[in-house]
């Protein structure tokens, strides 16, 4: 089992009640990642735009509504199989350019605006079914100010037929204007069979062909030896040559009336269309509502169905700082491994007034970096209002303020060193932590000589200790884990390593501080034991000593846990 992440840059989620920091802040935790994955399950650009809307809150209220909207429709998408999910189409667009005096709706637009508010019609329809003891009613309170016009839906049904095509009885005049285009069509046609039928006779014309159609004018395909035989006007010929299609003298001009009868019904369906418009443009506000509605339904049905595909819930939650996670699972990490018929190792982890501050150590690739995105990532999720993979008994607070220090910020633009952002990001959170805020560092300290480095991030972490901030921070620093022992607020936890098999067992273990098997993985790996005696004996004996009790801490742990 491995992990893979990908860091690109996004942009600040700010205002002045809560802060996400730094401004790549969804790309350094993946809920880009997750934001398209949502936007993919959208029916429509409806929903898409509603997706790349969604945001951080800090009102319990607003992600509680959210959060209980998403899990009334999994249990439509597991329960139902009658809620209308078809013709999600998004026609604000159109609303917005026929609110002009004298534009109209076009033929296919109609079509598309028929279909979708019978949608929206029967999706209001289907969740105020039994109002007075509604199965969904958060889901139902959004439909709650929306009005139906059915009687737009019928209005269209007088214009257009099933398939969207005008009907003949939409208007008197249309009716007339298609009875005599059918006339003169079928008056051509039988002039056009017998003059066809002589020509055949006479040999000018192959036996097998009939009349075709050229520049919306019925024709006859005719040899080029045999064209002046025909009395008529030569429209085309074909592109080797060997045909031209004459028009007869005696149907130019009916077919001259069939191309005035078809300028009149064009004009006739445009003033039918236009005339709809012109009833319709005074209900255009509330139809612009209507399309907000199906908006929401579209982003809600989009995170239902992910929720479904992560095996998220929706969590306890509660009005404080708090995490108290059983069995939480990094989605994005889960789909990966899925794929792979791979297990991923869940996470459980609880920060409290008691032990606000995590401080977990163990070594390299053992998942520190994945425990502390998993947190990063569900608790921006919950607070942007999707359901997130933990077990039902799991408590989720809500934080003002997340912060994170994670990967290579070297800038060569501002000319900053690796640990010169680092620091630069380390001033930010003293300045603005507060007891409101989440704090998540990654390889704390790291990026410099490691004794100064040691020292700083010691100095910071009894900072934000005494700013009472929550927070997640990997390291391997001992002075780090020597200060969670001896301070109230911060608690040691540990990537759990097998010894024995040499492999990381990806499970956080809280209470006991980490090692980071450096002697037991250069062993491992074949270095010479003559140098890791060296290096031994350079780091002094009271190193060595204190990573062995961290060893028999991780081995006895197991050992009782069998």
């Amino acid at each position: 089992m491995y992990f893979c992440f990908a860091i690109d840059w996004y942009t600040i989620i700010s205002n002045e009640y809560n802060v996400i920091y730094p401004d790549n802040f969804e790309q350094k935790i993946e809920f880009t990642r997750v934001r398209q994955l949502i936007a993919d399950r959208c029916f429509s650009p409806l929903g898409r735009e509603k997706a790349e809307e969604m945001h951080f809150s800090t009102s319990f209220s607003e992600i509680d509504a959210l959060l209980a909207q998403t899990e009334e429709f999994v249990r439509i998408l597991t329960e139902e199989d009658d809620f209308p999910a078809n013709h999600f189409f998004d026609m604000r667009p159109v609303l917005h350019r026929i609110r002009l005096e004298g534009s109209w709706i076009d033929q296919s637009a109609l079509f598309e605006l028929h279909r979708s508010l019978q949608t929206i019609n029967a999706i209001i329809a289907f969740l105020r079914r039994d109002e007075e003891d509604p199965r969904y009613p958060r889901l139902m309170a959004l439909a709650g100010d929306i009005t139906t016009h059915p009687e737009i839906t019928k209005m269209i049904d007088i214009i257009l037929d099933d398939f969207g095509q005008i009907k003949d009885h939409a208007s008197a005049r249309l009716a007339e204007i298609r009875r005599e285009l059918t006339s003169a069509a079928s008056s051509i046609s039988r002039s056009l069979n017998t003059i066809l039928r002589k020509a055949q006779d006479e040999g000018y014309v192959e036996k097998d062909v009939s009349p075709s159609m050229r520049d919306g004018r019925l024709v006859i395909p005719v040899n080029p030896s045999f064209k002046r035989k025909i009395r008529g006007i030569v429209h085309d010929e074909s592109a080797s040559g060997k045909t031209v299609f004459i028009e007869p003298a005696e149907v130019v001009e009916a077919n001259n009336r069939i191309r005035e009868l078809e300028g009149e019904e064009r004009r006739e369906i445009i003033r039918i269309l236009a005339e709809f418009t012109a009833w319709l443009r005074p209900l255009l506000p509330e139809l612009l509502q209507s399309y907000e509605f199906l908006a929401k339904i579209d982003l809600i049905q989009a995170k239902a169905a992910f929720a479904k595909q992560i095996g998220a819930i929706r969590p306890s939650l509660s009005d404080e700082r708090l995490i108290d996670w059983v069995e939480a699972v990094h989605p994005l990490l889960y789909l990966s491994l899925k794929k792979q018929n791979r297990r991923t190792v869940p996470l459980d982890i609880s920060l409290e007034r008691e032990n606000r501050i995590l401080v977990i150590s163990g070594p390299n690739a053992g998942g520190k970096s994945v425990c502390l995105k998993t947190v990063g990532l569900l608790q921006y999720m919950v607070q942007c209002g999707l359901l997130i993979p933990l077990k039902e008994n799991s408590r989720v607070g809500i934080f003002n303020d997340i912060f994170i220090d994670i990967g290579d910020e070297q800038s060569i633009e501002n000319d900053l060193s690796t640990y010169s952002s680092h620091l630069m990001n380390m001033k930010y959170f003293e300045r603005h932590c507060s007891d409101g805020t989440l704090l998540l560092i990654d390889e704390f300290g790291s990026g410099t000589e490691p004794q100064i480095g040691a020292a700083i991030a010691e100095a910071l972490l009894d900072r934000f200790n005494n700013k009472r901030s929550f927070g997640v921070i990997t390291t391997h620093y001992q002075n780090l884990k020597r200060y969670a022992h001896e301070h109230e607020g911060v608690v040691n936890g540990a990537m759990l390593y097998d010894r024995h098999e040499m492999q990381p067992l990806f499970r956080l273990s809280i209470g006991n501080p980490g090692s980071s098997f450096a002697v037991e993985i250069a062993r491992k790996i074949g270095l010479p034991e003559e140098v890791i005696a060296h290096a031994s004996e350079i780091v002094g004996s009271e190193y060595i000593n204190m990573d062995k009790y961290l060893l028999d801490i991780a081995r006895d742990k197991r050992y009782w846990e069998r």
